[in-house]
């Protein structure tokens, strides 16, 4: 069955406080996200919280990659939604969680947009393989 787009949902711990209540900082990383994934970026739109915290997103030709960040907890929340087969999600999830100094990465992957016969739409949970070919199930954790 065919599929619109790939959504990446990821939990980061262990996070660089200072990076996290950084907005500029937070906005570079996710553009270059972006970039590195192969989308084609179009605008962004971020907020930093007082006194601590930061939400965006980056709006891409393929969709969108969001965040929110918790600096008290080391925490963020990512999302990382692309359509096409060009865009590599993957990629910009392992940059987010590198540049944000990550210790630990929850991750899982859902199809989107997957038509029925009937012209319903709805998602999937995509098995994880992990590189050595190994399946995980339906999420992946990464300890960087």
């Amino acid at each position: 069955m065919e599929t619109l787009g790939r959504h990446i949902l990821v939990e980061c711990s262990g996070c660089n406080p200072a990076v996290l209540n950084d907005i500029d900082a937070v906005q570079e990383i996710l553009t270059e996200a972006a970039l590195a994934a192969k989308a084609e970026f179009r605008e962004r739109a971020f907020h930093r919280f007082t006194p601590l915290g930061v939400s965006g997103v980056i709006v891409i030709s393929e969709s969108h990659l969001s965040v929110h960040t918790w600096p008290e907890y080391g925490y963020v929340a990512l999302d990382i939604y692309t359509c096409g087969s060009q865009t590599m999600p993957w990629t910009a999830c392992k940059l987010v969680a590198a540049k944000f100094g990550a210790s630990l990465v929850k991750a899982m992957e859902v199809k989107r947009g997957m038509c029925d016969e009937e012209g319903h739409f709805s998602h999937q949970v995509v098995p994880i393989q992990e590189e050595e070919g190994q399946s995980v199930g339906a999420e992946l954790t990464m300890a960087l």
